[in-house]
């Protein structure tokens, strides 16, 4: 895999871990810190389940043999992608490598701890978003990098090529 994609992923990684790493040594758990009350605060939650909790509620003891299952699968995947189209850097490359920092993260939290510690909070009123991390961030925001790309006609002409 080249250097570029590995030093992102790198990046995210270290973000992720010292922004949950300040949270807990902060925030107690289940508290939050009003930053723009009515909007956003920073709290600390603990995610047994996946992306925004789902299945955090479910009974099932392979729940996280599972997520962890699926998780080392997707970075299989994406650092296949990678070292497939090594030769060049592009909005896939990027996305892609946003997504294994991502991964590597949260993948982190649930083989050390069994759940990821989840503390932006957005909310208006009574609707809320559901918490998230910066692990969590860097994977959306590659997703939608790659769903771009994939909308754009000079890539799909590419891609026939």
């Amino acid at each position: 895999m080249p250097k570029r994609p590995l030093l992102i992923a790198l990046a995210v990684l270290l973000l992720d871990r010292i922004t949950k790493w300040a949270v807990a040594q902060t925030i107690p758990l289940e508290d939050v810190i009003n930053i723009i009350p009515g909007f956003f605060r920073l709290t600390h939650l603990e995610n047994t389940g996946a992306a925004f909790s789902l299945f955090a509620d479910s009974p099932s003891p392979f729940r996280t043999i599972l997520l962890i299952a699926f998780s080392v699968a997707a970075l299989a995947v994406i650092s296949f992608l990678l070292w497939k189209d090594r030769s060049v850097f592009h909005a896939g490359t990027l996305a892609l490598s946003l997504i294994l920092g991502g991964a590597i993260g949260n993948l982190w939290d649930r083989v050390s701890d069994g759940k990821v510690t989840d503390f932006l909070d957005f909310y208006i009123g009574v609707h809320h978003w559901p918490p998230f991390n910066v692990a969590d961030s860097a994977i959306v925001v590659g997703a939608l990098l790659l769903f771009m790309r994939m909308l754009r006609k000079d890539h799909h002409a590419q891609a026939a090529a």
